[in-house]
């Protein structure tokens, strides 16, 4: 049976999250001044970043709630005791210069356009609902998907197969009918396999090293992958 749907993951495939928070945090650190702990800004950069991915996967792991990661990630790396209103009130300066960094990857309008009359659109992320809502709202881009499905509210995570099968429920289409794509070749492309999806790996910074996953490097390569063509290495019954 054909794909009848694309899901799609937010973060680092269709919004630039890695360009949007490390200028958020540049600029922030320019206003508060460098950490003691940190030699350099990109000494900085490098760790905040390091931080977040180890916070945000405690959220999935269902370890600490949305709120908790964002403060959790302050003090550790402050490498200070905050009050949560201490932690807020410091996040809430680099969250104003990252919201005003937000973007689209270039290729994501004119994709959503081609596609627009051959598949139907969701989304399934890791992050909250009412935080991907207001970023989707903001770029322009909420009422191109019909459902969003995130982690934090259904309480199960990408890679488990329970995420993606929520997301093709909200849809009513059977796993076979839906390709998911992501920007993390076992969160997203794997997992979604895994799930019974065509899973898609976004790799837009060329890691590769993965000839077992459909690989993409830009999202203009999609339509023609959906429509059959097995360049990207997609198998011969694709579509």
């Amino acid at each position: 049976m054909p794909i009848r749907a694309v899901l799609w993951d937010i973060d680092d495939t269709i919004f630039d999250y890695a360009g949007a928070d490390h200028t958020g945090m540049r600029l922030h650190l320019e206003g508060v001044g460098l950490p003691g702990a940190y030699a350099t800004v990109d000494e900085a950069l490098a760790a905040w970043k390091a931080i977040t991915a180890v916070h945000w996967a405690r959220v999935a792991a269902g370890e600490t709630d949305f709120l908790g990661q964002r403060r959790d990630r302050v003090r550790e790396f402050l490498s200070r005791p905050l009050t949560d209103d201490e932690a807020d009130d410091w996040f809430a300066g680099h969250l104003t210069h990252y919201e005003a960094a937000w973007r689209l990857f270039p290729d994501v309008l004119p994709v959503l356009d081609r596609l627009a009359s051959g598949y139907r659109h969701a989304i399934l992320s890791n992050s909250s609902s009412e935080n991907q809502h207001r970023k989707l709202t903001a770029l322009g881009v909420r009422d191109r998907f019909e459902a969003m499905v995130c982690a934090v509210e259904l309480g199960v995570s990408k890679p488990e197969p329970g995420a993606f099968h929520a997301a093709c429920a909200a849809l009513a289409l059977e796993p076979h009918e839906v390709a998911y794509v992501g920007d993390e070749p076992d969160i997203d492309a794997s997992g979604a396999v895994a799930a019974g999806l065509t899973g898609i790996w976004l790799d837009r910074r060329g890691r590769g090293g993965r000839p077992d996953l459909v690989t993409i490097t830009g999202l203009d390569q999609l339509p023609g992958l959906l429509a059959g063509d097995t360049r990207f290495g997609a198998p011969d019954t694709f579509g």
